[in-house]
């Protein structure tokens, strides 16, 4: 790694922490913060591996801390769904010029946060075949992105779920869903990139701290305040990604 992309790789520390911390509160939502903010120092693909190995430590760190909360019939109907996502994604990752891939990263950041800012009152209950679109759209946009959260987020806000089993479900779903993409990634050489591993290494003790933190104050802030805040931010960082792909 040279000293030009040492200097991009801690930068990406205090972005891992700030995803984090939107993990550890609401067990998904990171990459939707991480992976804008990362590509204004390092490229699509570079900040999609390291931050896919980042969010796996982080959603073990959640996943031991209350399994039992987490919903397991929903995630058994989504995964299946979701590897076939992540197949569809790996193979138009590599296929995608930079450009345009900021410019559909920036799109699907914007077109979730006016959905989320959007909302009021409480959702529609929706049936549990949903979980199979959910998965598969997840999947593909995860691998796209770095951003599979909101479909499954999406899909079990719209099931009658307390805060606790929101988060404990949205964490075992990530942490199936990002090992299959770090298993695609090694696969088609991402994990490989010169750095990756360094630069993850620099970030995972910064996302620990910052679930840590998250996880001391998650029973005293409510979920639909801090989604509301990260929607804000998701909405000026989409629309930059935008700007700096039609640029």
């Amino acid at each position: 790694m040279t000293l030009e992309g040492a200097a991009a790789a801690l930068a990406l520390a205090p972005i891992a922490f700030l995803g984090g911390f939107i993990q550890g509160l609401t067990g998904f939502g990171s990459a939707l913060v991480t992976i804008p903010l990362a590509t204004f120092f390092v490229p699509l693909p570079f900040a999609l591996a390291v931050f896919a190995i980042v969010d796996f430590a982080n959603g073990l760190r959640l996943g031991l801390e209350n399994p039992r909360n987490a919903l397991l019939g929903d995630i058994a109907r989504m995964v299946p769904f979701m590897i076939a996502g992540i197949v569809t994604g790996t193979t138009l990752l590599v296929n995608l010029p930079r450009k345009a891939s900021l410019v559909a990263l920036g799109i699907f950041v914007l077109c979730y946060s006016i959905y989320a800012l959007s909302r009021r009152g409480a959702p529609a209950i929706v049936s549990r075949n949903w979980a199979f679109f959910a998965g598969f759209c997840g999947g593909l946009s995860g691998t796209l992105f770095g951003a599979g959260g909101p479909p499954y987020a999406i899909y079990l806000s719209h099931r009658p779920l307390s805060k606790e089993q929101f988060r404990a479900t949205m964490t075992l779903t990530t942490i199936f869903s990002i090992g299959l993409r770090i298993a695609a990634f090694g696969v088609t050489g991402l994990l490989s990139q010169d750095g990756v591993w360094i630069a993850a290494a620099a970030a995972i003790p910064a996302g620990l701290f910052a679930v840590y933190l998250a996880s001391k104050i998650f029973r005293a802030i409510s979920r639909e305040t801090v989604m509301r805040g990260v929607a804000v931010l998701l909405l000026a960082s989409g629309a930059s990604l935008v700007v700096r792909g039609l640029a």
